[in-house]
Protein backbone atom coordinates (compact mmCIF):
# COMPACT_ATOMS: atom_id res chain seq x y z
CA UNK A 1 0.00 0.00 0.00
CA UNK A 2 1.40 3.36 -1.05
CA UNK A 3 0.38 6.20 1.27
CA UNK A 4 0.48 9.82 0.19
CA UNK A 5 0.21 12.78 2.56
CA UNK A 6 -0.63 16.23 1.21
CA UNK A 7 0.57 19.07 3.43
CA UNK A 8 -0.49 22.72 3.61
CA UNK A 9 -0.85 25.34 6.33
CA UNK A 10 -4.21 24.80 8.02
CA UNK A 11 -5.52 21.73 6.16
CA UNK A 12 -8.69 23.47 4.97
CA UNK A 13 -7.92 24.49 1.37
CA UNK A 14 -5.10 23.00 -0.67
CA UNK A 15 -4.23 19.74 1.06
CA UNK A 16 -7.77 18.42 1.64
CA UNK A 17 -8.61 19.30 -1.96
CA UNK A 18 -5.64 17.23 -3.10
CA UNK A 19 -6.57 14.38 -0.74
CA UNK A 20 -10.13 14.20 -2.02
CA UNK A 21 -9.18 14.54 -5.68
CA UNK A 22 -6.38 11.97 -5.45
CA UNK A 23 -8.55 9.44 -3.62
CA UNK A 24 -11.24 9.95 -6.26
CA UNK A 25 -8.70 9.09 -8.98
CA UNK A 26 -7.70 5.97 -7.03
CA UNK A 27 -11.34 4.94 -6.63
CA UNK A 28 -12.10 5.48 -10.33
CA UNK A 29 -9.60 2.80 -11.30
CA UNK A 30 -10.21 0.49 -8.33
CA UNK A 31 -6.81 0.79 -6.66
CA UNK A 32 -8.04 1.56 -3.12
CA UNK A 33 -6.19 -1.50 -1.81
CA UNK A 34 -2.89 -0.20 -3.26
CA UNK A 35 -2.96 3.59 -2.80
CA UNK A 36 -4.46 6.00 -0.27
CA UNK A 37 -4.10 9.70 0.39
CA UNK A 38 -4.51 11.78 3.52
CA UNK A 39 -3.87 15.43 4.32
CA UNK A 40 -2.63 17.55 7.20
CA UNK A 41 -1.71 21.09 8.12
CA UNK A 42 1.44 22.32 9.80
CA UNK A 43 -0.59 24.62 12.07
CA UNK A 44 -3.53 23.65 14.28
CA UNK A 45 -5.66 26.75 13.70
CA UNK A 46 -8.46 24.77 12.04
CA UNK A 47 -8.10 21.32 13.62
CA UNK A 48 -11.41 19.48 13.61
CA UNK A 49 -13.06 21.88 11.16
CA UNK A 50 -14.29 21.04 7.66
CA UNK A 51 -12.54 22.36 4.57
CA UNK A 52 -13.18 25.96 3.53
CA UNK A 53 -16.64 26.19 1.94
CA UNK A 54 -15.14 27.79 -1.17
CA UNK A 55 -12.81 24.80 -1.62
CA UNK A 56 -15.73 22.40 -1.07
CA UNK A 57 -17.79 24.24 -3.70
CA UNK A 58 -14.98 24.39 -6.25
CA UNK A 59 -14.26 20.67 -5.98
CA UNK A 60 -17.95 19.71 -5.85
CA UNK A 61 -18.43 21.61 -9.13
CA UNK A 62 -15.90 19.17 -10.60
CA UNK A 63 -17.71 16.12 -9.26
CA UNK A 64 -15.80 15.38 -6.04
CA UNK A 65 -17.20 15.77 -2.53
CA UNK A 66 -14.87 16.49 0.37
CA UNK A 67 -17.39 17.86 2.87
CA UNK A 68 -16.81 14.94 5.26
CA UNK A 69 -13.08 15.71 5.69
CA UNK A 70 -11.83 17.40 8.87
CA UNK A 71 -8.62 19.34 9.36
CA UNK A 72 -5.84 17.92 11.46
CA UNK A 73 -2.28 18.86 12.26
CA UNK A 74 0.70 16.72 11.31
CA UNK A 75 2.00 14.26 13.89
CA UNK A 76 5.36 12.55 14.23
CA UNK A 77 3.75 9.29 13.06
CA UNK A 78 2.75 10.88 9.76
CA UNK A 79 6.39 11.08 8.70
CA UNK A 80 7.02 7.33 8.75
CA UNK A 81 3.50 6.13 7.96
CA UNK A 82 3.49 7.77 4.52
CA UNK A 83 5.59 6.95 1.49
CA UNK A 84 5.30 10.50 0.12
CA UNK A 85 4.83 13.76 2.00
CA UNK A 86 3.94 16.39 -0.59
CA UNK A 87 4.33 20.04 0.37
CA UNK A 88 2.05 22.59 -1.26
CA UNK A 89 4.58 25.40 -0.82
CA UNK A 90 8.17 26.03 0.25
CA UNK A 91 7.15 26.94 3.81
CA UNK A 92 5.63 23.50 4.20
CA UNK A 93 8.67 21.90 2.59
CA UNK A 94 10.99 23.64 5.05
CA UNK A 95 8.80 22.58 7.98
CA UNK A 96 8.70 18.95 6.84
CA UNK A 97 12.44 18.78 6.28
CA UNK A 98 13.15 20.37 9.66
CA UNK A 99 10.94 17.96 11.59
CA UNK A 100 11.49 14.72 9.67
CA UNK A 101 13.38 11.85 11.20
CA UNK A 102 15.54 9.39 9.32
CA UNK A 103 12.56 7.06 8.81
CA UNK A 104 10.42 9.64 7.01
CA UNK A 105 8.86 8.99 3.64
CA UNK A 106 9.97 10.97 0.61
CA UNK A 107 9.43 14.69 1.16
CA UNK A 108 8.75 16.48 -2.11
CA UNK A 109 7.22 19.63 -3.50
CA UNK A 110 3.75 18.96 -4.87
CA UNK A 111 4.22 20.72 -8.20
CA UNK A 112 7.51 18.96 -8.94
CA UNK A 113 5.35 16.23 -10.48
CA UNK A 114 4.69 18.75 -13.26
CA UNK A 115 8.34 19.78 -13.57
CA UNK A 116 7.68 23.00 -11.65
CA UNK A 117 9.49 24.52 -8.70
CA UNK A 118 6.81 26.98 -7.61
CA UNK A 119 4.14 26.80 -4.93
CA UNK A 120 0.45 26.09 -5.16
CA UNK A 121 -0.78 29.56 -4.15
CA UNK A 122 -2.88 29.69 -0.98
CA UNK A 123 -6.40 30.75 -2.04
CA UNK A 124 -7.62 31.36 1.54
CA UNK A 125 -7.45 35.17 1.36
CA UNK A 126 -8.59 35.26 -2.26
CA UNK A 127 -11.80 34.92 -4.18
CA UNK A 128 -13.51 32.22 -6.23
CA UNK A 129 -11.00 32.61 -9.07
CA UNK A 130 -8.12 31.98 -6.66
CA UNK A 131 -9.75 28.73 -5.55
CA UNK A 132 -10.32 27.68 -9.15
CA UNK A 133 -6.68 28.44 -10.04
CA UNK A 134 -5.40 26.44 -7.04
CA UNK A 135 -7.74 23.60 -7.97
CA UNK A 136 -6.48 23.58 -11.57
CA UNK A 137 -2.93 23.14 -10.27
CA UNK A 138 -4.00 20.54 -7.72
CA UNK A 139 -5.86 18.49 -10.33
CA UNK A 140 -2.89 18.50 -12.69
CA UNK A 141 -0.42 17.73 -9.90
CA UNK A 142 -2.55 14.92 -8.48
CA UNK A 143 -2.92 13.31 -11.89
CA UNK A 144 0.86 13.41 -12.38
CA UNK A 145 1.61 12.02 -8.88
CA UNK A 146 -1.05 9.35 -9.38
CA UNK A 147 0.60 8.14 -12.59
CA UNK A 148 4.08 8.30 -11.06
CA UNK A 149 3.05 6.30 -8.01
CA UNK A 150 0.86 3.91 -10.01
CA UNK A 151 3.94 3.03 -12.10
CA UNK A 152 5.68 1.80 -8.91
CA UNK A 153 2.90 -0.61 -7.98
CA UNK A 154 3.41 -4.34 -8.50
CA UNK A 155 2.00 -5.54 -11.80
CA UNK A 156 -0.89 -7.95 -11.40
Amino acid sequence: MKRILFVCTGNICRSPTAEAFFNDLVKQVGLQDQMAADSVGIANWHAGKPPDSRAIDALRNRGVDMSSLRARVITSDDYWQNDYLLAMDHTHMDFLQTHAGSDAGEIRMFLESLGRKDDVPDPFYGDKQDFEHALDLIEDGCRAWFEKIRATLPKS
